[in-house]
């Protein structure tokens, strides 16, 4: 019996970990097309323009990355993918937080991106983590 119970335990913690990568992939499918939205409303400005390319560009990777990784022949090349969203969820913070000093009437909007784009980064980051094995869950 003690058997049968391993490997239903098991089997519950893939199920878990499946539906968390799920999660966390809609999560940042949502996010980019929120920046989308975001960047729409932009002013008309050529500052504003390079910013969003930017930011645009940077949350984009996040979600792309994580589902590039999900077919990768490797271990190794899985982690890189992760490292490369999580760099890309940081870039968005920073080109969020420029946009937030510029343009201050959306300031209450942009702060709410800004923790999205941290929350994600920092469940990316914890994963790189355990997959450095830095990190015992």
């Amino acid at each position: 019996m003690g058997v049968v119970k391993i490997q239903k335990s098991k089997f519950k913690m893939q199920n878990y970990n499946s539906k968390f990568k799920s999660d966390l992939k809609t999560r940042c499918y949502k996010f980019s097309l929120v920046i989308i939205s975001l960047i729409d409303s932009l002013p008309n400005k050529r500052t504003a323009w390079i910013i969003a390319d930017q930011l645009l560009r940077s949350a984009m990777s996040i979600g792309a990355n994580l589902i590039e990784g999900s077919a990768a022949s490797s271990r190794i090349e899985y982690k890189k993918f992760y490292e490369i969203a999580l760099k890309s969820a940081n870039e968005a913070k920073y080109w969020l937080a420029m946009l937030k000093e510029l343009i201050p009437v959306k300031k209450e909007g942009i702060d709410a991106f800004i923790r999205e784009a941290d929350e994600i980064s920092k469940i990316i980051g914890t994963s790189v983590l355990t997959m450095k094995g830095k990190r015992n869950l």
